[in-house]
Order: C-alpha cells, then sequence, then structure tokens
C-alpha cells in the first residue's frame, strides 16, 4: 500500500478543452493538485467535472491541452498506462463473481501473480472491513457494503491515483455521512492523491483538501474549503456554496453610505460600494429589538436548534435569509429589525466577479 510520506500522485492539468459537437464541455481547464491530496471537483450537473474526469482517467481524449501525471505528459496514453483506479457511481461490480474476485478482477487480468493477489487481497479486504463478506455476491451486500467493495478493488491496485465519480449518490443521508469519514480517512491513511466529482457542497466541504468550483466548463473558482466559503470569488460561488446560501442584496446611493434598494435611510456599506452586490451569510444576521434593517417576514423553517427566516428587505424585491437559534414561531408578515454584520462581501453587479474589500 502506498504510505503517506509518498511522493507520487501529483496531477497538473494545462488548458484541457472538450468539445461534443456544438457543445464545449470543458473550456481551457487549467489546475493542479499536489501528492496526497483529496481534490473534490464540484458543480452543478452539467457544469463538466465528470467530463474532466473521464479526461484525467483516459476515457476521454482532450480536444487540446496537456495531462501531467507526476511531470510526465500522459495525455496520449491508454487508461491502463496512467497508474490510475476509479470508483463509478453505479460501483460497476460483477453480479456473477463473490466479493473476492470483483476485488482481485483487475489484479488478475493484469496477469498479478496469484500469492501477491492473495496478499492484497488479504490486506484490503482487512483495511475496508470486509473479511466475513469475501465470499458473498454483490446481491447479498448491502449498499454501502457494496460500496467498500468498489473502493477495495481501486485500494487493492495500488495506484498513487484514485477517481472517484459521485461514488455516494445512492445511499441514503446516513450512509453518505459515514461514507464520507470513511473515504476521508482511508485517503490520508493511505497517503494516495484522490480526485472526487460531486455536486454534494456536504462532501466538498467536509472532505476537500482542495476544492474545483465548476461552471459551464470553466473553473469559478480554486481554493481550500475555507477561503471558499469565506471569500467566494463571484456571485455563483456565493450562491452556491452554504446552507441557506449567501443572500445578495442590490445596493444604491444613500445619504450616509450605499443602502439596500428601496430601503432608504440606513447605510449598510461605504459609498463607494453603491451600484454593487452586498452579500451576507444567513448566520451573521440576528434579530434586533428597535434598530436594524426593516424587513418583512415571508416563511420561517424551523429545523430543530435553528430557524432560517427568509425576509423581504428594502422594495420587496430583495430576499435576505437569516439563520437564527432556537425556534421562533412567526406568522408571515410579521415586521422585523435584522442587524447585519459589517460589508465584508461586495460584488459587481455587472460581471459577478468579487470586488475589493471595503476599507
Amino acid at each position: 500500500m502506498a504510505s503517506p510520506g509518498a511522493a507520487r500522485g501529483g496531477i497538473r492539468l494545462e488548458a484541457i478543452t472538450k468539445t461534443f459537437g456544438e457543445t464545449r464541455a470543458l473550456d481551457g481547464i487549467t489546475l493542479a493538485a499536489r501528492p496526497g491530496s483529496f481534490l473534490v471537483l464540484l458543480g452543478p450537473s452539467g457544469c463538466g467535472k465528470s467530463t474532466l474526469l473521464r479526461v484525467v482517467a483516459g476515457l476521454e481524449a482532450p480536444g487540446s491541452g496537456r495531462l501531467l501525471l507526476d511531470g510526465r505528459d500522459v495525455t496520449s496514453l491508454p487508461p491502463a498506462a496512467r497508474g490510475i483506479s476509479m470508483v463509478f457511481q453505479s460501483y460497476a461490480l460483477f453480479p456473477h463473481l463473490s466479493v473476492a474476485e470483483n476485488i482481485v478482477f483487475g489484479l488478475r487480468a493484469r496477469g498479478v501473480e496469484r500469492g501477491e493477489r492473495e496478499r492484497r487481497l488479504a490486506q484490503t479486504a482487512e483495511l475496508l472491513g470486509l473479511g466475513r463478506l469475501l465470499a458473498r455476491r454483490p446481491a447479498q451486500l448491502s449498499g454501502g457494503q457494496q460500496q467498500r467493495v468498489a473502493l477495495a478493488r481501486a485500494v487493492v491496485a495500488e495506484a498513487p491515483i484514485c477517481l472517484m465519480d459521485e461514488p455516494l449518490s445512492n445511499l441514503d443521508a446516513k450512509l453518505r455521512a459515514e461514507m464520507r469519514r470513511e473515504i476521508r480517512a482511508l485517503q490520508q491513511r493511505l497517503g494516495i492523491t484522490m480526485v472526487y466529482v460531486t455536486h454534494d457542497q456536504a462532501e466538498a466541504m467536509s472532505m476537500a483538501d482542495q476544492v474545483v468550483l465548476m461552471r459551464d466548463g470553466h473553473v469559478e473558482q480554486d481554493a481550500t474549503p475555507a477561503e471558499l466559503y469565506a471569500r467566494p470569488a463571484s456571485v455563483f460561488a456565493a450562491s452556491f456554496i452554504g446552507t441557506p446560501p449567501m443572500s445578495l442584496l442590490r445596493l444604491v446611493p444613500g445619504r450616509d453610505g450605499a443602502e439596500v434598494a428601496g430601503a432608504p435611510g440606513m447605510a449598510v456599506a461605504p459609498a463607494a460600494a453603491a451600484g454593487a452586490l452586498l452579500g451576507i451569510r444567513p448566520e451573521e444576521v440576528a434579530l434586533s429589538d428597535a434598530d436594524g434593517l426593516p424587513a418583512r417576514l415571508i416563511a420561517a423553517e424551523f429545523l430543530g436548534a435553528e430557524t432560517v427566516l427568509a425576509c423581504a428587505v428594502g422594495d420587496g424585491e430583495e430576499v435576505l435569509q437569516a439563520r437564527i437559534p432556537g425556534n421562533h414561531a412567526l406568522a408571515a408578515g410579521t415586521p422585523l429589525r435584522l442587524r447585519l454584520p459589517p460589508a465584508a462581501h461586495l460584488f459587481d453587479a455587472g460581471t459577478g466577479r468579487r470586488l475589493p474589500d471595503p476599507a
């Protein structure tokens, strides 16, 4: 097995493009993953993340650009020559083979000697807790057990890079949370480089060292989970990350600074921010008794430990969400006062890109 000190597994993509007919699925993708890191390709359906993963795997040929693994140009090499393992969304287990036979199928196909196959099988089965299931067929396994077999088949290859294409989408919420922890712990224990595709921000934020947020075939932001949350690079990133996502309010000139459109008399940002969009995380908003931004409750969603309030502010076209601790049984239409944080997130209303932080 690979060790945490292994230096193999570096990935670099340089200006990768891919088209399907008139559709440009990948538009000049450039990014890098350091050896032993956990990189997540995140984005909505159709953004190109699975296509990019398939290009790295060698299942799709790029239209242009280069792919380097550990500094070696593998752009034109077939999948078998790249030193990569892969876990698919469907698990792709052979129903007529036992768990043990499924795990070592790739080793057998590559002509790995029997003693070495058995050694790797025993080690991998112990690592993933599959020792008592080796004689079973896939139909006799739960969804979580099938996922572990698919993982074991990737691990037993001892490849320095493992690609995973939405591997948890077929599991229920509780099992997904458990498998997130297991996959992350396994990646850290083996020291392998993992590239993981998902549309689920919870998976990305909880597992990744590096998140590549994609949109319409290009990289919207490449950052750590903490940076992606704290400093989204665009309106799209701000709206995609966070539960609920960041609220975005139009700012107009006011007497003492920039004000929310339709809500005169209360400056919420420096005067220079007029014309921009103000981003506010719901958890940064608080209820106020007297002062604060006037608002009207649209709906309240009780979630147990907290309540999410959707509030109309300004001229009613602006919606601000607030995540308030506790249970707040308020009727729609209730007038509120909301205390806002300092203006930390400003975006250009035209381009959607982040503006420099206000002084």
